[in-house]
């Protein structure tokens, strides 16, 4: 595996940053083009979980997947966090599917995943590829930038349906469109297969953000799998050992661990995998 840290300037021309974990190729395997996992680690828009990032990448690495974990706009950053959040995310699929030949990546096996805020990024991505509004304002296309296929982990849809109080610095960093806002809103008949995993007692990000992204994708007629877990609170990532941090013991849940397996599972019934 190479490893290489990406420079990219998203459609807003903001500069962010695309860690890139690039599996050696084998000419030998039957599979000649390996699909990619694009991963968006949540942080509460302050800071990107490291145990939503490497982790999930070498996870699924072990499956045949690239995967890229992109450094989208916090709220330390200068100015919003979207637009300019989406379109870092939706720069960097681009410059995957435009690259993919010489990368070995298949142009159509391209996944996005994003865990609490980073969910939220990921819809919002999924939102202004599906709007053409958007499209023409930042000079790009759905067929460039759109996902085969997306996966939420107890993601932010409505970002007022959180039990963390918004700062007043931090309200004036949030989107005004209401599809950005909440964006169950923005779901389409042409928003990608989505997969949604979330625990019933989350204490953060309430069950009802997962419950309602679902209710917009029945609505509209998406392909979708979710599993809604009895317990596992919030943050818990792979619940794997490996990845428990101090004082969060309930991070370890090897019934919540089974998402992992069922989004691959899932994804090879989509022919992605």
């Amino acid at each position: 595996m190479e490893v290489q840290e990406l420079k990219l300037t998203n459609f807003n021309n903001r500069e962010f940053s695309v860690t890139y974990y690039q599996l050696q190729k084998n000419p030998s395997l039957v599979m000649k083009k390996r699909p990619l996992m694009l991963i968006f680690p949540g942080g509460y828009f302050t800071h990107l979980s490291l145990r939503e990032g490497e982790p999930v990448a070498m996870a699924y690495a072990s499956y045949g997947f690239d995967c890229a974990i992109v450094s989208y706009n916090l709220l330390t950053d200068p100015g919003k966090i979207y637009p300019d959040a989406a379109l870092s995310g939706l720069t960097a699929l681009k410059y995957f599917r435009e690259h993919s030949e010489e990368l070995g990546i298949n142009p159509n096996q391209i996944i996005t995943i994003g865990f609490s805020a980073g969910g939220s990024v990921v819809s919002a991505m999924n939102v202004m590829a599906e709007n053409p509004k958007w499209g023409k304002k930042y000079g790009f296309t759905h067929e460039q930038v759109a996902p085969n296929a997306t996966i939420l982990g107890y993601p932010l849809i409505n970002i007022k349906e959180v039990s963390v109080p918004i700062t007043p610095e931090a309200e004036t960093k949030l989107p005004t469109d209401p599809e950005l806002l909440n964006t169950a809103l923005g779901v389409t008949k042409q928003t990608p297969p989505t997969f949604i995993f979330q625990a019933d007692n989350d204490p953060v990000v309430y069950i009802n953000n997962s419950i309602e992204y679902i209710t917009a994708l029945r609505n509209h007629n998406v392909p979708f799998e979710a599993h809604l877990f009895d317990h596992g609170r919030h943050g818990f990532s792979l619940a794997r050992p490996d990845l428990e941090t101090q004082g969060k013991s309930w991070q370890v849940n090897s019934h919540v661990a089974h998402w992992f397996n069922l989004s691959i599972e899932w994804l090879e019934d989509l022919k992605i995998k």
